[in-house]
């Protein structure tokens, strides 16, 4: 592949950290517009533009004279974002891509096998509908304006730096695994047999990086997840088994846990729009677009990864004693209801 040269609005983030990595050790050029909120975040070797994407006026003034092969927004939640960036780089850029959402797909899913052809339709969750009409946006601009546009559907991607789990609080999951190592029953939805897939970040910047820059992409969605499905008992489990901890799981319906969302955790959104479901994911286009691209990490190996990493970095335990209160309430009032239907049928 050519050299490059990248713009990445963001760039410190899961997704983008990676890929930000993978390109400057292919040696392409690459340039960020971030506030500079996490400076520790960002890359050596990248061209920093320090402003808020929201300032449009100074931006443009940033970006004056500039032309890209390759513009990505990995920070746009909502149309009025993509219609600004769309006044910003028409005619500066030979690629658009815009980060979308697998949680934009269609609930409940009638087949659980993912193709970019299913449909989407998301009722539970806002931010899966915004970015499901920056999508259809993006493709108006795309048939009407020759905008460049490439949208890529990421799925549960993790990193090193956090390790994933289903349900956890405002302060991220490792208040899921203090439950686990203090020997607490963990909250799983559903009865933890419904599949899911998690990707490692720097198997989906490989993804990604090959759709960058490639003409076959263009005009097109592509999702870009790893092969391998787990239940989510199997999940919790391999979190457990890297702790060396015994798990102590305690199921409880999704729905009950959207309703007791006393904490506005979005559940019902994160649960009943995405992770309640059995999603299976066929990779074929982006294999066709990307060959012999593969997802080299499995979950066991990338969890690992990431317990070692929470664990010897202080910085990663945030605890989250809300939640965690929260989790213990939401056991009793089953334990509770489960006392009285007990009661009810011995009278």
């Amino acid at each position: 592949m050519d050299d490059m040269k990248a713009l990445f609005i963001g760039g410190t983030g899961t997704i983008s950290t990676a890929i930000s990595r993978k390109l400057l050790e292919e040696g392409h050029e690459l340039w960020l517009i971030n506030r500079g909120n996490r400076n520790r975040e960002l890359p050596e070797g990248a061209h920093i533009i320090t402003a808020d994407i929201n300032d449009e006026k100074y931006v443009a003034e940033q970006l004056a004279g500039q032309q890209f092969d390759v513009v990505a927004d990995f920070i746009a939640f909502v149309p009025e974002q993509l219609e600004r960036d769309y006044r910003l780089f028409k005619g500066k850029t030979r690629q658009y891509i815009y980060i979308s959402s697998a949680s934009a797909y269609q609930k409940p899913l009638s087949d659980y096998r993912i193709t970019e052809g299913t449909p989407l339709a998301n009722r539970y969750w806002d931010y899966s509908r915004n970015k499901i009409a920056g999508e259809e946006l993006l493709m108006k601009l795309y048939r009407e304006e020759d905008f460049p546009v490439t949208i890529v559907r990421p799925s549960h991607t993790y990193s090193e730096r956090s390790v994933p789990v289903g349900l956890h609080g405002k302060n991220g999951s490792y208040q899921v695994l203090k439950r686990m190592m203090e020997g607490k029953p963990v909250l799983i939805h559903g009865d933890g047999t419904s599949l899911w897939t998690l990707t490692f970040n720097s198997d989906f910047a490989k993804g990604f990086v090959g759709l960058m820059g490639n003409i076959h992409a263009i005009g097109e969605a592509v999702q870009i997840t790893g092969d391998e499905s787990l239940t989510w008992n199997q999940i919790y489990q391999t979190v457990a088994d890297a702790l060396g901890v015994e798990l102590n799981p305690y199921y409880v319906s999704s729905h009950f846990l959207a309703k007791c969302d006393t904490q506005r955790l979005n559940i019902e959104g994160s649960l009943l729009g995405d992770k309640a479901h059995t999603v299976v994911f066929d990779n074929t286009k982006l294999k066709k677009l990307v060959p012999g691209f593969c997802a080299d990490i499995r979950f066991d190996q990338g969890v690992r990864k990431a317990v070692a990493y929470v664990m010897s970095h202080p910085e990663c335990q945030i605890e989250d004693p809300e939640f965690d209160a929260w989790c213990d309430c939401v056991i009793e009032a089953q334990e509770e209801a489960l006392k009285k239907v007990q009661m009810s049928q011995k009278r």
